[in-house]
């Protein structure tokens, strides 16, 4: 096989999948297919961007000039389960959705807590995902990380700066995480899992195209009525809500008419119909409670 074979591959001008539905592609797009490939990114491009699942993203029409690297090769998708330690390992690049399937049926609890939360493991890590059920920090025992200079390390979970919505890991490719979770039944861990899906789609637009929750909840720095006391944190979309925003619309995307920290689009919807509409929210929101609204969704181009 000739060498040029097993050098990294670069793609030019690839589209980048969300679950927006919308915006640009990426001037340039590796997949690196191990570490190795993986470190000749990092020197390609010391400021590129991992590409997840896109289900928490928003990419300007006007496309990303970094280069933009997928972690969809099976090297980064490898999943290790020990039913009797109770040890998951999991590749960043491996579906959150599937590995909780494999937990559940493992006879293993903690992760079913994250269901309906669409994500790799990796964009999942970073973003601390989670919800009213549990975070995915809770869970966590180490991961394994390349610096922007492609020195890998392992971190524990006690190093890690998790908090809500955060995890201060932006500045590391994660490559691997190992998790601790404990026995239970399988039946017992699907009706769980079951009884939290069933909860989000009577509450969320989950048939639509959206990125989840485009605002992180916000601490109120004094009392609302009817919202809450200082010091408390309470729901986006009930702010948004009391804004007058449900049901706001800028050309094709719109604010959901059943959770207002949703935005949907259509299929004539861009990029940029969703960041005018975040815009608006947040200055609604802005104007009536004196409260900034911190952005969930995370934006990739032009004024990121």
């Amino acid at each position: 096989m000739p060498a040029a074979a097993h050098e990294l591959q670069v793609e030019h001008d690839a589209p980048i999948r969300t679950w927006f539905r919308v915006g640009g592609s990426a001037k340039r797009l590796a997949r690196p297919r191990d570490e190795t490939q993986l470190r000749q990114c990092c020197e390609l491009d010391p400021d590129l961007q991992i590409l997840g699942s896109g289900a928490n993203l928003l990419v300007d029409d006007a496309g990303v000039e970094n280069l933009v690297v997928s972690l969809d090769a099976p090297a980064f998708k490898q999943v290790d389960i020990d039913p009797k330690s109770g040890s998951v390992r999991a590749g960043a690049g491996a579906d959150l959705a599937r590995l909780i399937l494999d937990c559940q049926r493992a006879g293993l609890a903690g992760l079913e807590n994250l269901g309906g939360v669409p994500a790799t493991v990796g964009g999942a890590l970073r973003m601390n995902a989670g919800g009213r059920y549990g975070e995915i920090a809770q869970y966590l025992r180490s991961i394994r990380a390349t610096d922007r200079n492609g020195q890998m390390r392992t971190i524990e979970r006690d190093d890690i700066d998790f908090a809500y919505r955060s995890s201060g890991l932006e500045n590391l490719i994660l490559c691997e995480a190992e998790f601790t979770l404990t026995h239970d039944d399988p039946p017992a861990i699907r009706e769980r899992l079951l009884s939290i899906m069933r909860d989000k789609k009577h509450s969320q637009p989950m048939g639509e195209n959206s990125a989840g929750c485009c605002y992180k909840n916000p601490t109120l720095e004094s009392d609302i009525d009817a919202i809450g006391a200082a010091g408390d944190r309470v729901s986006a979309g009930l702010i948004i809500d009391r804004a007058g925003c449900k049901g706001l619309a800028v050309r094709g995307a719109e604010v959901s008419r059943r959770h207002a920290n949703f935005v949907t689009t259509r299929k004539d919807a861009r990029a940029r119909d969703v960041i005018e509409l975040m815009q608006q929210v947040k200055r609604r929101v802005r104007d009536r409670f004196a409260i900034e609204l911190e952005p969930e969704v995370v934006i990739w181009g032009v004024g990121e």
